[in-house]
């Protein structure tokens, strides 16, 4: 299989590591395990437990709430650009495209995140989350491959964990904030932290406003093509009654402005022009509302810790948009959605023994999704609605066996079962109810070797799962089923030289089943417009290496990066030919690269007492990406890019102050790209068929500050 170079090369790599490891671990010899959490190590809870990074046999990047702030990142999806293996889009505020690895492609909203987003450990069950502001963020961690044992449905390509900084004992705060030329972008954000009742009642209060305009122009219409807006504000109470107990009190609210699938006319994936002229500006503006309540029982008698989690989240969407692109005023549309969710999860975490632990729990989540939609054809005066709504209720029970085998093998044998019942009504199927039912049994095994302190292997298999949904309302089709991936991965991680070095690389294997992929466009059922469509495709087979990298040269010199090399093909579209009675389009899985990476250095030059000029630079590269195409004869490709981004600062303990630049030699690339066979199949007249794109970010220069105290 061609699969097996890439892993017996990963192997051959983590057969020569162990002799720079022996010659680090100041004499350790075979015998010596995995050490406890030491001062300086980066703690992450990617199994639900604390534990070191170097340690975790998971293929797994921490980004912390310093290198969010210092690389500009204001949105969740903009993690992707520091993250091997991963791949985030954007046509709107409302909606990313977001997959892992080639795995848990998601292009339309309507469908699951087929890549997990959790905010503090609370599933968000929208793509539009993506879009959500990082505020007051501790670190973000980003775990590869199926991860639905410890985290759940719908994970299949992976899991991003943001973890929130949460509340402190002591009086603390900070105030960030930056401007820059380019398109007006600006932003700021604080937030102050400290006791109440000092040991027991803490809080945390934590707010941000971002604003930018965007690049692009619409001459018609008279305003900017692509706008962001974000406000948002949370608040967190910790409650500690008594040293075995904890209770976390925690409510945000959101709101985010922006473009709605602001697509452009363009003569092809080369065609970097900013201005546009249609009938209207395509906007979107979402309000999200959460609260989360989160109980930690410290149950001794029974070596238990127990974690009991509920939560309600709720986004209000209100979109309009000019449906055919065009300075023709033929076709407008308007979408409003309303997303609730319900969940609440029960985890028991029990030591057994030296060598025996167990993470068992229950979930239940229910979510309800309504739409309504309207499609105006402007010059009939023709507006016609659909009215969509789903619930969909998902049950779960899971548990994982962690067994150490001596000091240094360790196995874990997880294994989760899902239940699933998804009810829709689609005003415009004839007022049917439509209902999916599916169970899914999610395993993975992994295997672990610490050949010293500093050097271990891992080996894992997993089955990841997507829960099935429903279309839109006036869609062809109201429902699609769910896919899923076996996933086969090897890989390492090590350090050298007193941990001035570190890295870790892995290989892996997709086999993915029933990809819901690529959408396509249908005329509406309603009888005015088109509709995105969401359909199981065929099955996909996906494989490649991933590696990442830091090395502290000196005391004030770092160097770091990562790396993927990805295959990741439809090798039988047979499903979609089935629906939609046409050819898969070519073999590709839209916007994701063979080929993607990342090189930084930070450079901090003390220049007095607790006072440092600190320069950084980065540079971004990703290959050439399919765009979405219904024409399997005309399969458009992306060109390949690469972005710089860099600054200089000075910083003390308490005050920071830096000039930065994204995007420094004002590289030009699309985010996305529609080739005009989708309107084409969407039944648009042809004197409206053109291709589409949105622009990537041109060049921003500016200043941030920060004060800490």
């Amino acid at each position: 299989m061609k699969f097996r170079p890439v892993l017996a090369a990963s192997a051959a790599i983590a057969a020569l590591c162990p002799g720079v490891a022996f010659g680090q671990a100041s004499g350790a010899g075979v015998s010596d395990g995995p050490a406890a959490i030491q001062p300086g190590d980066i703690v992450v809870t990617a199994r639900q437990r604390q534990e070191s990074l170097k340690d975790v046999p998971i293929a797994v990047t921490a980004v912390s709430g310093d290198t969010i702030r210092e690389q500009q990142i204001t949105l969740v999806k903009d993690i992707a650009n520091i993250a091997p293996g991963v791949n985030i889009n954007s046509d709107s505020a409302g909606r990313a495209f977001i997959s892992m690895r080639g795995i848990g492609t998601t292009i339309i909203d309507t469908v699951q995140p087929g890549v997990g987003l959790f905010i503090d450990g609370v599933y968000q069950p929208n793509t539009s989350y993506l879009n959500s502001p990082l505020v007051d963020v501790e670190r973000v961690e980003v775990l590869r491959g199926p991860q639905g044992t410890l985290f759940g449905n719908n994970t299949l390509g992976g899991a991003i964990s943001v973890i929130t900084r949460q509340p402190s004992n002591t009086f603390e705060g900070r105030v960030d904030g930056a401007l820059a030329a380019g398109d007006n972008y600006g932003s700021v954000s604080g937030s102050i932290s400290g006791p109440i009742v000092k040991d027991v009642l803490q809080f945390r209060i934590g707010a941000a406003y971002h604003t930018q305009d965007g690049f692009g122009r619409n001459t018609l219409a008279n305003g900017r093509i692509n706008p962001l807006e974000t406000k948002s504000v949370n608040g967190t109470l910790r409650f500690v009654p008594a040293d075995w107990a904890v209770f976390t009190l925690k409510g945000s609210y959101d709101h985010v402005f922006g473009g709605s699938v602001p697509y452009m006319t363009v003569t092809g994936p080369s065609d970097f022009h900013l201005d546009t002229a249609t009938n209207s500006l395509s906007l979107v503006a979402i309000d999200y509302y959460a609260v989360t309540g989160k109980g930690e029982f410290d149950v001794r008698s029974l070596n238990t810790k127990i974690t009991a989690i509920g939560s309600y989240n709720q986004s209000d969407a209100y979109s309009f948009a000019d449906g055919d692109f065009t300075a023709v005023d033929f076709l407008r549309g308007t979408n409003n959605r309303f997303l609730k969710t319900t969940s609440g999860e029960l985890r028991f975490d029990t030591k057994w023994s030296d060598h025996v632990s167990t993470l068992l729990g229950g979930f239940y989540s229910n979510a309800t999704n309504d739409q309504y939609i309207t499609n105006t054809i402007v010059p009939l005066d023709l507006t016609v609605p659909a009215v969509g709504h789903a619930d969909n209720r998902n049950y779960a029970i899971f548990g994982t066996a962690f067994i150490k085998f001596g000091d240094t093998l360790d196995l874990a044998a997880g294994l989760r079962f899902d239940h699933q019942k998804l009810t829709a009504f689609n005003s415009s199927q004839g007022g049917d109810f439509a209902i999916y039912e599916a169970n899914q049994v999610q395993p993975r095994v992994t295997l672990t070797k610490h050949w010293t302190p500093d050097f271990m292997t891992y080996a894992s298999i997993a089955r990841g799962t997507r829960g099935g949904g429903q279309n839109e309302p006036s869609a062809p089709n109201a429902l699609y089923r769910g896919d899923s991936v076996w996933t086969y991965e090897i890989g390492a991680k090590a350090s050298a030289f007193d941990r001035r070095l570190s890295f870790s690389i892995d290989g892996f294997y997709n086999d993915y089943n029933d990809f819901i992929g690529p959408n396509a466009l249908a005329p509406s059922t309603g009888g005015a417009g088109y509709v995105s469509v969401n359909l199981n495709a065929g099955h996909v087979e996906s494989y490649g290496m991933e590696g990442e990298f830091d090395a502290r040269l000196t005391n004030w010199w770092r160097l770091y990066g990562n790396i993927t090399l990805l295959h990741a093909r439809v090798t039988d579209g047979t499903e979609w030919f089935q629906t939609t009675g046409y050819a898969y389009p070519g073999d590709r899985i839209p916007f994701v690269p063979d080929v993607n990476g990342m090189i930084g250095t930070t450079i901090t030059a003390p220049v007095a007492q607790d006072q440092s000029i600190v320069f950084d630079a980065s540079v971004i590269y990703k290959g050439s990406r399919a765009g979405e195409s219904l024409d399997a004869a005309s399969v458009p490709m992306m060109p390949s890019f690469t972005l710089v981004n860099a600054s200089i600062g000075w910083q003390t303990p308490h005050f920071e102050v830096a000039l930065f630049a994204t995007n420094l030699f004002d590289e030009k690339y699309q985010e996305t790209y529609l080739d005009s066979s989708l309107l084409g199949r969407a039944g648009v007249p042809a004197f409206l068929v053109n291709n589409l794109a949105i622009q990537g970010n041109r060049r921003r220069v500016g200043l941030r500050g920060s004060i800490k105290f």
